[in-house]
């Protein structure tokens, strides 16, 4: 039996992980990978969304069988134990300091097309956000999911509007023929558009809220992977074709800059709204995410109880202003170190790694027959994307190693201050 309400349908899970992986790297990322590779970045989604579905398969396979709110650290716990799942969860929640800090800053960046803001004002702005999505929050999980069903739609028409405007439907062919593409390229933008596909481990904490989880959990997780990777290929080709990129501040503005050249300037409002929709979108998924795996990990015993709480809408709400609360504080700090998003994103991207490398091995252990065997591919990919991260991985490692030297300590702590008694 469900311990929360089974509001979601399957379209309303498809806009839940359409949004979540679209979210803050469907209007930056793409002009990000065009610096990087050129025209090869076009084949580098391609590739990319190649190596994604193995990943998704497993994650639908295991939401499925095991629909439950703590997600990917409940899995991992289901196959290695308590130790295990603790240490996920850790290292889960570890995102928190500096991947939503870095998603915020990027949804408040898009209102400098609109007005001149100060350092403070970005600020407010960031906290403003994180208010709305509280107040959101309170509300059943359906809510959620109208919300961001709505802003895929508003995302994917924009860049269906892009391409009809642009001439791109009857344009040349986009992609670049194999024989003179530059694969040693590839790789660096890869690296970068991981992000862009950092999500679906969020959504297996909303298994338990589906209606019916074994009908519609996996077509919501594989139609929102497909769907989401061809508006980035699209939106890539659009970058291309008009050459919306090249450096830092192309990078950033290459949505409003579209926009403006093909409807005019008086339009850059909408640019800074679909924008902003879009960051909101994927925060507020990640945040669901974290409320949900610390209430599933208080109602089991494995945090204080007062985290278990549920409010009149079956949500929970208290541990859902706990994160809240946990994500103002960093931004705060984030704020007042001046740290920059790409050292952010830097820092979270180790951390998600880890957690997909750790689920595809629960995979391994507790899937059947092929899906066991794609579990284990699917692991093998996620080690070669933590190789291609490099030292990125340091604070993820520095997170898991601390969680371990703590766990290894405690007993013998214990120990001690009984024997003071």
């Amino acid at each position: 039996m469900s311990r929360l309400s089974k509001e979601l349908s399957l379209a309303q899970g498809v806009g839940l992980l359409t949004t979540s992986l679209l979210g803050t790297g469907i209007f930056i990322v793409p002009a990000v990978a065009a610096t990087l590779a050129g025209r090869a970045s076009l084949w580098a989604w391609l590739l990319l969304i190649l190596l994604v579905l193995p990943i998704a398969f497993t994650f639908a396979q295991l939401g499925k069988r095991f629909p439950h709110a703590g997600g990917a650290p409940s899995l991992i716990g289901r196959a290695f134990g308590g130790r295990m799942e603790q240490g996920t969860a850790f290292l889960f929640l570890a995102v928190i300091p500096v991947g939503l800090p870095a998603a915020l800053k990027m949804a408040s960046g898009f209102w400098h097309a609109l007005f001149d803001l100060s350092s403070a004002q970005e600020l407010l702005i960031q906290l403003a956000t994180l208010g709305l999505m509280l107040w959101l929050g309170q509300r059943p999980a359906q809510a959620s999911g109208r919300v961001q069903t709505a802003i895929a739609v508003s995302i994917i028409a924009t860049v269906a509007a892009i391409w009809w405007r642009g001439g791109l439907l009857g344009g040349e062919q986009p992609l670049q023929h194999l024989d003179d593409l530059s694969w040693g390229a590839i790789p660096a933008a890869l690296a970068v558009m991981f992000w862009c596909f950092v999500g679906i481990e969020a959504f297996t904490h909303m298994g338990e809220e589906f209606r019916n989880p074994q009908r519609d959990f996996l077509p919501s997780l594989l139609i929102g992977v497909l769907l989401a990777g061809l508006v980035y290929w699209s939106f890539s080709a659009a970058v291309l074709h008009f050459g919306m990129y090249g450096d830092a501040q192309s990078n950033a503005t290459s949505l409003p800059a579209m926009i403006g050249s093909l409807w005019g300037p008086r339009t850059s409002w909408l640019a800074a709204l679909i924008g902003y929709l879009a960051c909101f979108a994927s925060v507020n998924i990640y945040l669901q995410g974290f409320a949900r795996l610390i209430w599933s990990l208080a109602d089991e015993g494995k945090l204080p109880s007062s985290l278990a709480q549920r409010n009149g809408q079956g949500v929970p709400a208290r541990a859902l202003a706990v994160v809240v609360a946990g994500c103002a504080l960093a931004t705060i700090l984030a704020w007042w170190n001046t740290t920059s998003v790409d050292e952010l994103i830097r820092y979270a991207n180790g951390n998600f790694v880890l957690v997909y490398l750790f689920s595809m091995a629960a995979g391994w252990v507790l899937l059947p027959g092929f899906w066991r065997w794609l579990a284990g591919i699917s692991a093998l990919l996620c080690g070669l994307t933590l190789v291609m991260l490099g030292m990125q991985m340091l604070y993820a490692l520095s997170m898991l190693a601390l969680f371990m030297l703590v766990g290894y300590l405690r007993p013998m702590i214990l120990r001690g201050r009984r024997g003071t008694l």
